[in-house]
């Protein structure tokens, strides 16, 4: 399990790149990112392509492989794999057939913008991304009944949808909001749901967003 950037090509530890050089093949999210970070370091490797949407065959040819003797690697479209994203799936099904898995750590959003916030984070809850539509009250409703500062991702289009319900229901409590982490145009906003709205109404909104609600007082 590869940990790969979140975005700078260059945040890449060596030992991801002496593992990925290494193995037999690499199993990714979506190889046509894959093949980018490999071209940028100069790796030639097979890639298979194992996502959300693949079929249970597709992960025990996987196994198969691995039974056989194979090294795989796996890596997500960005950042370390088996959160949010289908490697956890793979982990359990290696496990299951007593096959060895060793995770390369490296970066994740979420440390990334935990690191930058600025508030206590001896303890936080990460809870990914929220439901698109069934559970999505439900979500902020539980989120915000929290005692921990809570962190999750959100998209380039429901972000704004996603301020607007933490204004509704913490109008006052302080965010860390990162867009873009380690990209161009990495930005870091700070401020109540309502001032960071205002903030990204003075900008297009591109990317992908980390939200960190601060504890309650």
């Amino acid at each position: 399990m590869v940990a790969t950037p979140i975005g700078n090509l260059d945040d890449i530890t060596l030992r991801a790149l002496k593992v990925l050089n290494q193995v037999d093949a690499v199993v990714c999210e979506d190889t046509r990112v894959t093949q980018k970070l490999l071209q940028r370091h100069g790796l030639r490797k097979p890639l298979l392509s194992y996502h959300h949407h693949s079929s249970a065959a597709q992960a025990d040819k996987l196994i198969g492989r691995l039974l056989a003797g194979e090294s795989l690697a796996y890596v997500s479209d960005a950042g370390t794999p088996g959160v949010s994203d289908p490697g956890g799936k793979l982990v359990a099904a290696a496990a299951a057939n007593n096959i060895k898995v060793v995770p390369i750590p490296g970066a994740t959003a979420v440390a990334a913008v935990l690191s930058v916030a600025g508030i206590p984070t001896q303890e936080f809850v990460f809870l990914g991304y929220p439901p698109h539509k069934k559970g999505r009250q439900k979500f902020f409703t539980e989120l915000i009944q929290l005692t921990r500062p809570v962190v999750f991702y959100e998209s380039t289009h429901r972000i704004k949808k996603t301020l607007a319900e933490l204004d509704k229901l913490i109008p006052g409590r302080n965010l860390i909001v990162g867009r873009e982490l380690t990209k161009i145009f990495e930005t870091i906003y700070r401020g109540t749901a309502a001032d960071i709205i205002k903030l990204l109404a003075e900008s297009s909104i591109k990317g992908e967003f980390v939200v960190v609600v601060s504890r309650q007082n």
